[in-house]
C-alpha cells in the first residue's frame, strides 16, 4: 500500500474517533444528527433519497411518458447483459458530493450510510429477487494501490450484513487498469471496458447457475456494469442485478 493510501486510512481512522467523541454534524446540511451517529441527518435522508417517480427495472433510469411497462425504451430496444438495477438515489447535488468524498477523499465513514440507504431501496423495490452472492465492482491493481481502498467494496461489506447475503470480494477481477470513464465518449467507454474483467479461477463454481448482485457507488452510462455482467454470464451466472448507491440521470 502506498504512503498516500496509508495516510488516507489514518485520516479516516482519526475521523471515526472524532465522530465518536464529538457531536455529529450532517454531511449535507451541517445540522446535528443526534445520537444516531449517522453522517447524514434523517431530514436530509428523507429529502434526497425518497423515490420520485418510476424507474426502469433494468437500468434504473427514470421512466418517461413514452415508456410502457417496467422497462425503458432503451432497454427494450437493446437489452443489456444485466437483468435488473436498484439505485438508492440520483447522482445529483448534493448526493454527488458525498460520493466524491467517499471515492476520492477517503471518507469511508460514508460507506455504511450508503449501504443502509441501498438496503432500504432494495427492500422497497417490489418484485426484486435478492441475489445469492454480492460482488463489488473491482478496481485495477494500480488504481487500488493509489487509492488504498475500493469504494464499491466498502459499501458491499455492510450491505452484505444488512441483507444477509454472502460477499465474495474477489469473485471478479479487473484484468487491466482501464482509463477513468468520466469525460469519455460513449464509444470510448465501450472500448475501455472491452475484455476488462474475468472471474477468479477459484470462484468459477460459485458463479455457475447463481444470481449475482454487483455493488457499485455510481452507475453512469452502465458500460462498466454491462461488461462485468456479460463476463459473469459468460462464466455461467444465471442472473445479474446491479445494486448502486446513485444513478446518473440520462442526458
Amino acid at each position: 500500500m502506498s504512503g498516500r493510501a496509508l495516510g488516507r486510512r489514518f485520516a479516516s481512522a482519526l475521523g471515526g474517533l472524532a465522530d465518536a467523541l464529538l457531536p455529529s454534524a450532517c454531511a449535507l446540511c451541517a445540522g446535528g444528527t443526534g445520537a444516531s451517529g449517522s453522517p447524514v441527518c434523517q431530514a436530509c435522508t428523507q429529502q434526497f433519497l425518497t423515490a420520485r417517480g418510476a424507474r426502469c427495472r433494468c437500468c434504473a433510469n427514470p421512466l418517461g411518458a413514452a415508456d410502457t411497462g417496467l422497462r425503458c425504451g432503451a432497454c427494450l430496444a437493446d437489452a443489456p447483459a444485466y437483468d435488473a438495477t436498484v439505485a438508492a438515489g440520483g447522482y445529483a447535488s448534493p448526493l454527488d458530493q458525498l460520493v466524491l468524498r467517499l471515492k476520492f477523499g477517503g471518507a469511508l465513514a460514508l460507506a455504511p450510510w450508503c449501504a443502509r440507504a441501498l438496503r432500504e431501496a432494495v427492500l422497497a423495490t417490489q418484485g426484486f429477487a435478492l441475489p445469492e452472492l454480492l460482488c463489488p465492482v473491482p478496481l485495477g491493481p494500480a488504481r487500488l494501490s493509489e487509492r488504498g481502498y475500493n469504494q464499491a467494496l466498502e459499501i458491499a461489506r455492510p450491505l452484505s450484513a444488512l441483507l444477509g447475503i454472502a460477499l465474495q470480494p474477489r469473485l471478479a477481477l479487473r484484468r487491466i487498469d482501464t482509463p477513468a470513464q468520466s469525460g469519455a465518449t460513449v464509444q470510448e467507454r465501450k472500448k475501455n471496458m472491452r475484455h476488462a474483467f474475468l472471474v477468479a479461477p477459484d470462484m468459477l463454481a460459485r458463479v455457475r447457475g447463481r444470481h449475482i448482485g454487483v455493488v457499485d457507488d455510481v452507475m453512469t452510462s452502465g458500460h462498466t456494469l454491462n461488461a462485468l455482467a456479460a463476463t459473469l454470464k459468460r462464466f455461467g451466472a444465471a442472473r445479474v442485478s446491479n445494486l448502486v448507491f446513485a444513478r446518473t440521470p440520462p442526458p
